[in-house]
């Protein structure tokens, strides 16, 4: 008697992990003039979404509202499983600690040191650590973002472009954050600066399973270390992929952007890159 074949249930097929940052119908005006008009966008776990567009397509202003800085006039939000949108301060508090955010320029306290300013975010949400542990923690933080031990004392008037920069990376990264928001971190820095930033950012990325959201013009960056691009335009976020997706899309300022003679260099430097990597490997 033949014996019968066991018949194998298919797997259930896992269910979706939600989105980090959602975003649905966004709508941000000032006066009249309306910034975003039905927005909407979502932000994978483990991911670096890089977000462009033009000038006053309101990268900065889509943020700012992601953190709760600006307050939209329509839409909702949320970020990390929590509503941000219509919800007052003290209901925020307890997913802010769970994002760290560069500013343009670094935003640092002029009158703290770099080890002060890094101590500021510990000091907020957490009063309750000691200053030996929380002086400690700043330490770390600053080694981490790839500033020597002796620019913990220094004043950020005594910092170079870069290093302001990598100080508010450091307080950034005070709170051991999920989600990092940076804005525009290589603007201003010189291509070899650039360029090291950017290999921190995908680092601190895969040491530390941070999402990162990271707003910038930077084509280099944009092919060197974001998984997907955003690209603003027309009040809303027009595409949303990788870098070969959008440039199958059809979109005036798309084409120009990445096929431009900028957008055409960065490309061709990312190709030889990727091709001296493969022949290495061989």
């Amino acid at each position: 008697m033949a014996e019968q074949e066991t018949a194998t249930a298919p797997e259930p097929a896992k269910a979706e992990e939600p989105p980090v940052i959602k975003v649905e119908g966004l709508v941000n005006k000032f006066g009249d003039f309306a910034v975003h008009d039905g927005l909407d966008l979502e932000v994978r776990r483990g991911e670096i979404i890089g977000v462009v567009g033009g000038s006053g397509t309101g990268k900065s202003v889509l943020m700012r509202s992601i953190i709760g800085l600006q307050y939209p006039t329509a839409g909702h939000i949320e970020v990390l499983g929590r509503t941000i949108t219509g919800v007052d301060l003290d209901q925020k508090i307890g997913v802010r600690r769970r994002w760290g955010v560069l500013f343009q320029g670094g935003a640092l306290f002029s009158t703290l040191t770099v080890g002060e300013n890094v101590e500021v975010p510990i000091k907020q949400f957490y009063p309750e650590i000691e200053e030996g542990l929380r002086k400690e923690i700043a330490r770390y933080k600053v080694l981490l973002s790839g500033l020597p031990e002796e620019a913990i004392a220094k004043y950020p008037s005594e910092l170079s472009g870069g290093m302001k920069k990598r100080a508010g990376l450091a307080r950034a990264l005070a709170l051991d954050p999920e989600l990092l928001f940076l804005d525009e971190p290589t603007a201003g820095l010189d291509p070899i600066g650039a360029a090291k930033f950017d290999r921190q950012t995908r680092e601190l990325k895969e040491t530390l399973g941070l999402t990162v959201f990271l707003i910038t013009h930077d084509l280099d960056t944009l092919y060197e270390i974001c998984d997907r691009v955003a690209v603003l335009a027309d009040k809303q976020v027009i595409a949303v992929g990788t870098i070969p997706e959008l440039l199958e899309t059809k979109h005036p300022w798309i084409e120009e952007y990445f096929n431009g003679p900028r957008g055409r260099g960065a490309r061709n430097t990312h190709n030889l890159k990727t091709l001296s990597a493969s022949e290495q490997v061989w």
